[in-house]
């Protein structure tokens, strides 16, 4: 008898924290996150109507780069893992390449929580953690075939990883996870005393 794994789902996971000057690069960037969200009124006037207990830029900034060079910085560091990731992915990108469109700031209070999604027009999808006090969220991942169970039994609760219909990835500050864009996923409530920071960013296939 011989079982073959196919259609996987991949999930990229690495880290910042072992380059150079990391420590001040992370915490210049959590001063940054928290200056443009209270700077940003119209982000903070989303998350008040859309009941998001916590700030995004999503809605309201496009321009992180020209407010802050380090987000430039970010963003050149997350090109490289993008190209690693797509170069594991094997993409034929036939002439074009990746291109991050969309990059945004988050910031969870306790409570706070992003409920259960996908990334349409994007090919992969990421986010780079940035603060994560003891007790932040995890990200939980959904398993792509779950609506099409039907009548399936649930899994054992030692199933592996890959059997599992949910897998939380607990990150830490420098952590960067990207997946692809029709990945569902979601942040859990964050039960942390302290705000949970991140930037999470998409790119598209030009």
């Amino acid at each position: 008898m011989t079982m073959r794994s196919l259609f996987v789902t991949p999930l990229y996971e690495a880290s910042l924290a072992g380059e150079k000057g990391f420590d001040t690069f992370i915490d210049d960037l959590h001063d940054a996150c928290i200056a443009i969200a209270e700077d940003d009124d119209a982000g903070q006037a989303w998350a008040y109507n859309k009941g998001y207990l916590g700030y995004t830029s999503y809605a309201s900034l496009n321009d992180l780069a020209q407010r802050d060079s380090l987000f430039d910085d970010l963003k050149r560091k997350l090109d490289k893992h993008a190209l690693a990731f797509a170069k594991e992915l094997r993409f034929d990108l036939a002439g074009g390449k990746l291109v991050m469109d969309s990059y945004w700031i988050n910031i969870l209070e306790p409570g706070g929580q992003h409920t259960s999604h996908i990334h349409p027009h994007s090919v992969i999808s990421g986010t780079v953690y940035i603060t994560i006090p003891p007790g932040a969220s995890a990200l939980k991942l959904e398993d792509p075939r779950l609506a099409m169970m039907m009548a399936a039994p649930t899994r054992e609760a030692d199933a592996p990883e890959g059997l599992q219909p949910f897998v939380y990835v607990q990150p830490a500050p420098g952590t960067v996870l990207m997946w692809e864009s029709w990945l569902r996923h979601e942040v859990t409530p964050n039960r942390a005393d302290e705000q949970r920071i991140s930037v999470s960013f998409n790119y598209a296939w030009r």
